[in-house]
């Protein structure tokens, strides 16, 4: 494998492999719409329950994307009363710190099949 030294703009010295099958950058895996993507800088805690009085179950980080099953009207987060449930997790997190791509029903009408939620959870959907 022979290797260059080049100079770069900032004086300091990069070495340039050749002959090097270029790398390719791994594309961030977008999921299925509906969707939403964090737009909090600070990220966005996932709850157990549409309420900020309710436990953290897990984080998500500034423009993380998640899958979207369903939304409810609930606990007012700086002037928004909808929250998410996620797709693949029973979890809550509030669309005041996400943007939703695609479009989601309300939960009280996407019911199919048996739940993985809990009796409090499903009452929360409505």
């Amino acid at each position: 494998m022979r290797v260059r030294h080049v100079a770069a703009a900032s004086g300091a010295a990069a070495a340039v492999v050749l002959g090097a099958a270029p790398l390719a950058a791994a594309a961030p895996l977008v999921p299925a719409k509906p969707y939403a993507t964090v737009v909090s800088p600070t990220g966005l805690n996932e709850r157990q329950y549409p309420s900020t009085d309710s436990s953290v179950v897990g984080t998500l980080h500034y423009r993380d994307q998640v899958g979207v099953r369903c939304k409810v009207r609930a606990q007012d987060t700086a002037g928004n009363d909808v929250w998410y449930l996620l797709r693949n997790k029973a979890a809550w997190i509030s669309a005041r710190y996400a943007d939703l791509t695609g479009t989601v029903p309300y939960c009280k009408d996407a019911r199919q099949g048996p739940s993985t939620l809990s009796a409090q959870a499903e009452n929360a959907m409505g």
